[in-house]
């Protein structure tokens, strides 16, 4: 398979454990997404193996169950009582223009009301107006007017026309998972592992937001890491919260007031693992750049996810899966005048989640053995084009329904009422993926990695 020459390329290693999957049955999609999500699922649990047993990972027991890995490429989340909230904003969504079509993403209030204002509306329109005025615009104009005031949009291009694109040729002479290596000078003194918790002990700071990053995070948490959670104050998302949120505490930090910008440095000196996704500038900007983050934390594994890739036109620009999938040609069907087909989850986000965890680990396993730190950088982009370079096997295996026994039997006692979680897709001998902190509420505990009390 295409997807495991590139991750071989990219994150393999000769002392992996092999992978035995289990399951039948394929998301429906035009693309391979029940194998990407098998896939990203194996990778970060063989360097989990990798991590814990060193060369003796070879020998481990590790399985993937391909239905239950797709399942979770969706919502793990079965509330028991109560609904999550809406997904999407009320305005989000396709639309078709003059020449085509345009994804407006609206799910946080700046980006809702920097689309408002791009097409000249008011506050409380509705679809139908929001779909009225678009339809006046051409859908490269509309894109570029709503990102010139800070908000998310992208036209949909067929795979042609994002292959000729500066942005597209860009992405594909990136790495999947781009690495820089900083010589520690000695092998870094750290725990060994539990072997049924591998990552205990581990402080991974968390400054990431829907969805990559924080899947990635939640993957970490649940074979033991500290997770830390960082957000600014009244940023919002709440319809992801209560799938995002699990294993980890949730503080708050204002970046721009010097207090928080020390308790910040702090955290970030002490922390073995950094994640974040901003855009590739917005940490320099605030002081907080690559250079700086070396200089407080020599032996930091910092990995770093960006909408559109770490270089071209487009590296600075803001994004997300669903929009992604319309710059890349994900959802074009047939002519520029068709409908939008997205796929049936959101594959890149969760599927970059998984490869960040990965990158971590490996990360992890290279500063104990040999005494180096890395930089790791993905994109949801790249992550399409991994997507995108491999079809589906014929024939597809039918999609089963969803069953009771896919779900954990245990509540999940969340901040919003009990709840089922989908059983892990992984099965690694010894090893026991579970969270001890329910999912709950943004900014509900302290700064600290004192977890105790907090």
């Amino acid at each position: 398979m295409k997807f495991q020459t590139q991750l071989d390329v990219d994150l393999g290693d000769p002392y992996l454990p092999s992978v035995q999957y289990t399951g039948q049955g394929d998301l429906p999609s035009r693309y391979a997404v029940s194998d990407l999500a098998a896939e990203t699922f194996a990778r970060a649990s063989a360097w989990l193996a990798r991590y814990r047993d060193g060369p003796d990972a070879i020998h481990a027991s590790l399985s993937v169950d391909r239905v239950l890995a797709s399942r979770w490429f969706d919502w793990s989340l079965r509330p028991d009582g109560w609904e999550t909230p809406a997904a999407w904003d009320s305005i989000a969504g396709d639309y078709l223009c003059a020449d085509g079509w345009v994804r407006l993403h609206t799910n946080a209030p700046v980006h809702r009301q920097a689309a408002i204002k791009a097409l000249q509306l008011h506050e409380g329109v509705d679809r139908l107006q929001v779909a009225a005025a678009v339809k006046t615009w051409t859908a490269e104009a509309i894109e570029l007017a709503v990102v010139a005031v800070g908000g998310c949009a992208a036209r949909l291009h067929s795979p042609s026309q994002w292959a000729d694109h500066p942005q597209g040729r860009a992405v594909a002479l990136q790495s999947l998972v781009h690495h820089e290596e900083f010589p520690l000078g000695a092998v870094a003194a750290h725990h060994l592992p539990d072997s049924s918790h591998p990552l205990m002990g581990l402080k991974v700071l968390d400054l990431t937001r829907v969805l990559a990053g924080p899947v990635a995070g939640r993957f970490l948490a649940g074979y033991g890491a500290k997770v830390l959670r960082i957000d600014p104050p009244g940023w919002e998302e709440a319809a992801v919260v209560p799938e995002v949120t699990l294993g980890k505490r949730c503080a708050g930090l204002d970046l721009h007031n010097q207090a928080d910008r020390d308790i910040f440095t702090e955290l970030l000196r002490q922390s073995d693992v950094l994640l974040h996704g901003y855009r590739p500038s917005a940490l320099e900007n605030l002081g907080f750049g690559d250079q700086w983050r070396r200089e407080q934390n020599s032996a930091l594994i910092d990995v770093s996810l960006s909408a559109y890739g770490h270089s071209g036109p487009w590296a600075q620009r803001r994004g997300y899966d669903s929009l992604m999938q319309m710059s890349t040609g994900i959802a074009f069907v047939d002519e520029p005048s068709a409908k939008p087909k997205p796929l049936p989850v959101q594959a890149l986000d969760h599927g970059t989640g998984y490869l960040m965890a990965a990158a971590v680990l490996r990360g992890l396993t290279k500063r104990r053995e040999l005494g180096i730190a890395y930089r790791s950088r993905l994109s949801l982009a790249r992550t399409a084009a991994l997507l995108v370079s491999e079809k589906p096997s014929q024939p597809m295996q039918p999609w089963p329904d969803e069953s009771p026994e896919d779900c954990s039997q245990e509540l999940e006692l969340t901040d919003w009422g009990a709840a089922q979680r989908l059983r892990f897709p992984v099965s690694l001998e010894q090893a026991n993926c579970s969270w001890s902190i329910p999912a709950g509420e943004l900014r509900r505990h302290k700064p600290s990695w004192s977890f105790e009390n907090t």
